[in-house]
């Protein structure tokens, strides 16, 4: 059945989003999708509730009535990223004042909340068939990023330890040289990868581990992004799936991922990759082929069929690690509006 065009009258109102919204905002996106996404949505509007300083969601309403919102969160260093970004997580408009300028009002009251917050982007994905999407995108002034979606389905080959393992580990930013553990060795090539380590739930507990480890990868301290990223792996995802892995005790590597059952319109479940680290002393002990080894156990388990990351499209070693691993370029393609 068609669906009779709305007149709007005047610009649409924008103002925050509000618990009171979910309801109609869940009826909105089932009438754009094609699906309800209750759970999820319920669960973004909660985590903004909770940290309002990470998150920025706006709904547009005409004649008192809520026609459309979007959902973003501040990126603060995920997939190893310096600058700060706005994550454009979910838009939509209701059927029949599409293409009206609500969308432009949403997204303008985005970009001024970021300016506001001196977020120099706003980033989101979208696959390369959705045309409608492209074409939004294209009209809102974004443009493909320099990076690489990539995913891998899930599967339970075992990982090879590989010199991959230097790009989550730089040798160059090794502060000790007490032990050197780039000297060849006899490698058990039968054992699965996360033999080599304990790996087990990440917990809040972790936090000053985790800190370290990234400092020493990183050349900087970023205790509050490594707070909100646990915070975010134990409450903020379905399903707790974010590892840290311990060699003779000693926390060695992390790996922090979330699953997803509803960014940037995706219809299935699927575990998305934000960082991996090692602690450069346990570099080529295989920590981070253990790690994903194991979260791809997990996953198979909780039938999740496909992980995804981001990656620059210049970091050779990174990319050649997961490739190996199984990962290839991504159907869906990156994209970047500069906040002027």
């Amino acid at each position: 059945m068609a669906v009779k065009a709305q007149k709007i009258s005047q610009g649409p109102k924008v103002r925050r989003l509000s618990p009171q919204d979910l309801l109609a905002v869940v009826a909105i996106d089932a009438a754009t999708s094609g699906r309800t996404r209750h759970f999820y949505l319920e669960r973004r509007l909660k985590a903004a509730l909770a940290e309002p300083e990470l998150h920025l969601q706006f709904a547009a309403e005409s004649r008192g009535r809520l026609v459309g919102y979007v959902l973003a969160r501040k990126l603060e260093g995920e997939f190893g990223r310096t600058e700060p970004a706005l994550r454009l997580e979910a838009m939509a408009v209701s059927p029949g004042i599409q293409g009206r300028g609500v969308g432009s009002a949403l997204l303008s009251a985005l970009e001024a909340g970021a300016k506001k917050s001196g977020i120099p982007a706003i980033r989101t994905q979208a696959a390369w068939n959705a045309q409608d999407m492209m074409g939004f995108l294209d009209r809102a002034g974004f443009q493909l990023g320099h990076t690489l979606v990539l995913d891998c389905k899930v599967h339970r080959n075992q990982f090879t330890p590989g010199e991959g393992e230097k790009a989550l580990a730089p040798e160059h930013r090794r502060l000790s040289s007490e032990i050197d553990y780039g000297m060849p060795r006899q490698n058990d090539f039968e054992a699965l990868a996360r033999d080599h380590a304990d790996v087990r739930s990440l917990s809040s507990d972790d936090i000053p581990d985790i800190v370290r480890i990234d400092q020493r990868v990183m050349d900087r301290i970023r205790r509050r992004y490594i707070e909100h990223m646990v915070g975010e792996a134990l409450k903020d995802s379905d399903v707790r799936v974010s590892l840290t892995a311990r060699v003779d005790g000693v926390v060695a590597g992390y790996v922090a991922a979330r699953t997803d059952y509803g960014d940037f319109g995706r219809p299935e479940p699927v575990a998305v990759l934000d960082a991996i680290g090692v602690d450069p002393d346990y570099a080529h002990q295989y920590v981070g082929t253990a790690l994903l080894s194991q979260l791809f156990v997990n996953l198979e388990a909780l039938h999740i069929e496909r992980v995804e990351t981001i990656v620059e499209s210049e970091n050779f070693q990174l990319l050649g690690f997961l490739y190996k691993l199984g990962f290839e370029t991504s159907q869906r393609l990156n994209f970047v509006k500069f906040v002027t």
